[in-house]
């Protein structure tokens, strides 16, 4: 991923230039970094005199070095000295040729992560590498004149970054990497997973669709969305009213973002659950419990009333729950008057100690009641578990 990690509309506003007729900035960001680095390399191809097909994979359509030797050329600033050339199409060998694309790569210290004979048996993870390092170098993408980046670059808002964080750290079986919520949702699959990971075997795999057929596709991924919202009402017994699974399909922004946080809240409390030997959900009433009692028993003198409670901003008490958890795992001389410094220390801290925390420190800033609760459920399984 850190390959990768740059190539998005906000690092390289010069990406909507890849843009097809009647597509939005938001269509680009629904791609994975693999197919933009794709319409990159056919941008830059269809700009050269390369007559060659489309690239559409980096294995055999890269095979004879053809589509990287115009590439290079299209891609290196004008003043490189000595000037990249079209020479290596002159050899026939495809190994001596994709040697001597490799040192054309060179002129412009790009040689990193392929052999001659990576280029040649098309071995697909080092060749993406390959160009993911091409691009990250060498871009050579304008921003249009004609649209205020500003204006147009659609930013992953903060809840939706830590939902797609949790979702990418849970491992899932079978699944890719989620690179933009809604649209990677919509065919319902990472849902009914994520309902499996918490609550085994809540699927019936047989009346799923995980491979799509063209021609039937839509109605395939409604009915996966479909059971999506019916499994989760009964058995996960999420509070699901007015979404129905078109609204997946469709990536409703607000309906989908409800559901992604039932299912995370599910999760952190499922781990909970299993960890007290309860056999219903953990409440609210009984994580605030166990936090004051947890402070009592360690002589603290902050006490928390609700995930809604204004002295939480500066993060201190959350400061003295984990070191209740862990005597002397925070140093108090590092607590300040700023709460956005205290609430980045408390949580590097809770991670340190081993608890799951997905929140970020604004959301104790700015007091976000839901991903606050997060934070004292991951600290009370980290407790638990500690036993």
């Amino acid at each position: 991923a850190g390959l990768t990690y740059d190539i998005n509309l906000i690092n390289v506003p010069g990406l909507l230039q890849l843009l097809r007729d009647g597509e939005t900035p938001e269509d680009l960001l629904k791609l994975s970094p693999e197919d933009l680095l794709l319409r990159w390399v056919n941008y830059h191809l269809k700009r050269s005199s390369y007559k060659g097909k489309e690239v559409t994979n980096f294995s055999n359509d890269i095979k004879n070095s053809e589509a990287y030797v115009y590439l290079l050329q299209q891609i290196a600033p004008a003043n490189t000295n000595p000037a990249l050339s079209l020479s290596p199409l002159q050899e026939n060998d495809l190994r001596s040729r994709a040697e001597l694309m490799l040192k054309e790569a060179d002129k412009i210290k790009a040689r990193a992560f392929i052999s001659p004979n990576d280029v040649v048996k098309g071995n697909p993870k080092l060749n993406f590498a390959f160009v993911a390092n091409l691009f990250n170098s060498y871009p050579a993408l304008d921003v249009p004149v004609d649209r205020p980046v500003d204006e147009i670059i659609v930013q992953e808002t903060r809840e939706e970054k830590t939902y797609r964080n949790w979702i990418n750290s849970m491992e899932l079986r079978d699944t890719s990497f989620v690179n933009y919520l809604y649209s990677d949702l919509s065919d319902g699959l990472i849902i009914l997973k994520l309902y499996d990971e918490i609550r085994p075997d809540t699927v019936d795999w047989k009346k799923i669709y995980e491979k799509f057929q063209t021609i039937k596709e839509h109605f395939q991924k409604l009915n996966n969305c479909n059971f999506a919202v019916e499994l989760g009402k009964e058995p996960m017994r999420l509070k699901l009213t007015g979404i129905g699974g078109a609204d997946l399909l469709d990536s409703n922004k607000t309906l989908t973002l409800g559901l992604v946080w039932q299912i995370m809240r599910a999760y952190t409390l499922s781990l909970l659950t299993k960890l007290a030997g309860a056999n219903t959900p953990i409440a609210d009433r009984e994580i605030i419990d166990w936090a004051n009692n947890k402070l009592k028993s360690a002589n603290k003198t902050r006490f928390l009333k609700s995930f809604q409670d204004p002295d939480l901003v500066d993060a201190k008490l959350i400061c003295d729950l984990i070191d209740a958890i862990k005597p002397g795992s925070i140093q108090y001389n590092l607590l300040k008057n700023d709460s956005m410094e205290n609430a980045r220390y408390c949580i590097s801290i809770a991670r340190k100690i081993g608890a799951r925390v997905y929140a970020l420190p604004e959301d104790i800033v700015e007091g976000k009641q839901k991903m606050i609760m997060t934070i004292f459920a991951t600290l009370m399984t980290r407790d638990l578990q500690g036993r």
